[in-house]
């Protein structure tokens, strides 16, 4: 067991004084006093997360959170524990982990690594490597997206003797992170947050934006800012790339799949199938008997095709043994401390954005005057900036609400066309969290996975952050006067 620091001791105290006690400062302000209580939480808790530990810190979240007037424990553990969102992610570690149990992990890995585009150079992998996130993102929900991809870079690590902290490991998992969010802001494609403002705009204006027009504004914007996130990266991260210009391929035979494998494969693969191909075919195909079973797969949410998966996995057997033990899945292939991490976030999220705590209805009555009194370029520059702020503190969906809302609220006077891109910089902006552990569920699991660490994710993460402001903006706006 590590030891710990006098540093760490004195964040543990800095941090239960702003648990504990920073509900007792005299601070002026309309807010209520349980939101205050409640950013003193959030406060003390970060501070641990980034210099002390990510799981008992974590716990302790809960119990700070049950003091609060009007939050009820068992509401905060129903938050935390009793969503879609833990049971999704306890069940695809075990999914991925039959997986990496297998050789396709390892065979993809070497076949990335060598091939001919990515042997060019070690950057040239670093962005081929994003690209295919970017790609396939562009199709389906970041966090499935994530946790497709985590395994493949763990073998990847493993190929080219990438240990847990060094650079280029923390290159390649914030950037998963990154890329996956950056992917979900790039289309309306299985992605609810830009859905959500672009359905609030056309109820507010009669008006659609399309799929098409949404994309000719967020696919440039997105890749811009990607682009600019590796050079990001390259300046300020620096990371070590010996491993990719040492890597030494001997070339062998791997042989034929075994039938376990086959299995394992086939299984994964299904799970896949049942996140991705539903929802993107149930409105073609709506008024079929098809569509309607396709619609009805879809609702049950993504959860379900991984539990799928663990029955296969435990009732399918090879050589009259399951093909995947769920004891020893459990035990050696889920992120526990990752997890537990996940849970306190859903459980601070949902408190953050709770209508009787107040604080998004104080951020809202504070902000939208502000607002109102600005030209257009600091207007969009700032409900981008805080459409992309908020997402990375709290929930996404309630950040594509609340910030859409506010525009609409402040758009009888501007054009239609500046509003549309305001709304499609809020939709973006809603997807793009990735700095800290509140915002998505693979921003805690990275920060938890030991190639990189909360601290490095929040400041890479707010940094990409910036760069998806000024990218939407810079690229929205001439766009809009064409």
């Amino acid at each position: 067991m590590k030891k710990r620091s006098v540093f760490q001791n004195v964040i543990i105290c800095i941090s239960f004084l702003l648990i504990f006690g920073f509900r007792y400062l005299p601070i002026h302000t309309d807010l209520s006093p349980s939101a205050v209580q409640l950013l003193g939480i959030f406060a003390g808790v970060l501070l641990m997360w980034l210099f002390v530990s990510i799981d008992w810190p974590s716990v302790l979240l809960l119990g700070a959170l049950a003091l609060i007037p009007g939050l009820k424990f068992s509401s905060i553990l129903a938050s935390a524990y009793g969503g879609s969102t833990f049971v999704f992610l306890l069940f695809t570690f075990v999914v991925t982990y039959a997986l990496q149990k297998t050789s396709f992990l390892k065979r993809l890995a070497v076949a990335f690594i060598t091939s001919k585009s990515a042997r060019r150079g070690p950057w040239h992998f670093v962005i081929l490597y994003f690209l295919s996130i970017l790609f396939i993102g562009c199709f389906i929900s970041p966090t499935v997206l994530f946790f497709v991809y985590y395994p493949i870079l763990e073998e990847i690590a493993a190929q080219l003797k990438i240990k847990k902290g060094d650079s280029l490991g923390a290159l390649l998992m914030m950037g998963t992170v990154i890329m996956c969010g950056i992917s979900s802001g790039m289309t309306l494609i299985a992605h609810a947050f830009p859905v959500i403002a672009v359905n609030l705009f056309a109820q507010a204006k009669g008006v659609a934006i399309s799929p098409l027009t949404y994309s000719l504004y967020a696919i440039p914007s997105g890749l811009l800012t990607a682009a600019l996130t590796v050079v990001m990266f390259y300046v300020f991260l620096r990371p070590d790339m010996h491993p990719l210009t040492d890597f030494q391929f001997v070339s062998e035979k791997s042989g034929s799949y075994s039938l376990r494998e086959k299995k394992i494969i086939a299984i994964f693969f299904f799970v896949v199938f049942l996140w991705v191909f539903p929802g993107a075919v149930k409105n073609a195909l709506a008024g079929s008997a098809f569509g309607a079973l396709m619609s009805k797969l879809d609702s049950f949410g993504t959860a379900m095709p991984p539990l799928i998966g663990i029955v296969l996995l435990s009732i399918l057997t090879d050589k009259g043994e399951s093909l995947c033990s769920l004891n020893d899945a459990l035990k050696n292939g889920v992120s526990w401390p990752s997890l537990i991490m996940c849970a306190g976030t859903l459980a601070l999220g949902s408190a953050l954005t709770n209508a009787d705590i107040g604080l998004t209805a104080w951020l809202s009555g504070h902000l939208s005057p502000l607002f109102a009194s600005l030209g257009p370029i600091m207007t969009l520059l700032l409900f981008t900036f805080w459409a992309a702020l908020q997402t990375n503190l709290s929930s996404n969906m309630v950040t594509a609400t609340l910030v859409a809302s506010a525009v609409l609220s402040l758009s009888e006077n501007l054009d239609i066309r500046f509003v549309q891109l305001l709304i499609i910089n809020v939709g973006m902006m809603a997807s793009y969290s990735f700095a800290t552990p509140p915002a998505m569920p693979c921003v805690a699991i990275a920060g938890g996975s030991g190639y990189t660490n909360p601290a490095q994710m929040m400041v890479y993460g707010f940094g990409a952050m910036l760069i998806g402001v000024l990218c939407s903006c810079l690229v929205g706006y001439p766009l809009m006067l064409i």
